[in-house]
C-alpha cells in the first residue's frame, strides 16, 4: 500500500493505492464512519448535468449526488482550470459549515487529465470523517461555508490540490482535479 498525502504538509488524511482501487484512508485518531452509506448506483442516462464547466482546456460536467445515486463526473480531456470554482449543486438545509469543522462526505474524485475516477467513497459504499484542516486547500474551499445536507462541485487547480502531483494515485504536478460531494455532517 503506497499512501498518497492529500495535505500539503501533513498527513491527516491520505490517499493509499490499492491493487484495483485508490481509497480515501484516515491516520491518526480520524475513521470512516458506518452511520450513513454512499450509494453507488448510477444516474440515469440521459440526466442534465447539474453543472458544466469550460476549462482553459476541455470541459467538465457533473450530476451530483442524491440519496439513491453516485454522482457522475464526465470531462473532455485534458480538462484543466486555472482558477478553483466551485458550483452549489443543491443547497442542504441544515447549519453552515466552519472551516474548523469535522465533516462526513460522501465523494468522488476525477483527474481532468484523463476523465479517471481516481478515489470514491460511492465505490466504497462508506463515507469519510476528517477535519476540514487537514485536507487539500481544494476540498476546503468546496466545503467550507456550505450548509449541511448539500452537494457541491469543486474544480481544483493544482496550486489548491498536489502542486508535486501524487503519482501512486495517477495525479501528475499540474493537474486539475474534480470533485462531487455530499455533505452528511459538520461538527465544531
Amino acid at each position: 500500500m503506497t499512501a498518497v498525502k492529500l495535505t500539503r504538509e501533513y498527513p491527516a488524511i491520505a490517499l493509499a493505492a490499492c491493487a484495483a482501487a485508490t481509497v480515501l484512508t484516515l491516520t491518526g485518531s480520524g475513521t470512516a464512519t458506518a452511520a450513513g452509506t454512499c450509494p453507488n448506483a448510477a444516474p440515469q442516462n440521459g440526466a442534465a448535468p447539474d453543472w458544466t464547466v469550460a476549462g482553459t482546456t476541455g470541459n467538465a460536467s457533473v450530476i451530483g449526488p442524491t440519496d439513491a445515486t453516485a454522482p457522475r463526473v464526465t470531462v473532455t480531456a485534458p480538462f484543466s482550470v486555472t482558477q478553483t470554482q466551485v458550483h452549489t449543486l443543491h443547497a442542504g438545509d441544515g447549519p453552515l459549515v466552519p472551516a474548523t469543522a469535522r465533516v462526513s462526505v460522501c465523494y468522488m474524485g476525477v483527474n481532468g487529465s484523463d476523465g479517471a475516477v481516481f478515489d470514491s467513497s460511492y465505490d466504497r459504499g462508506a463515507p469519510v470523517d476528517f477535519s476540514l484542516g487537514g485536507v487539500i486547500p481544494g476540498f476546503q474551499k468546496a466545503i467550507t461555508g456550505q450548509k449541511v445536507g448539500s452537494t457541491v462541485a469543486v474544480a481544483v487547480t493544482s496550486a489548491d490540490g498536489y502542486p508535486s502531483g501524487q503519482p501512486s494515485a495517477g495525479i501528475r504536478p499540474g493537474d486539475t482535479l474534480i470533485f462531487a460531494i455530499k455533505i452528511l455532517n459538520a461538527a465544531g
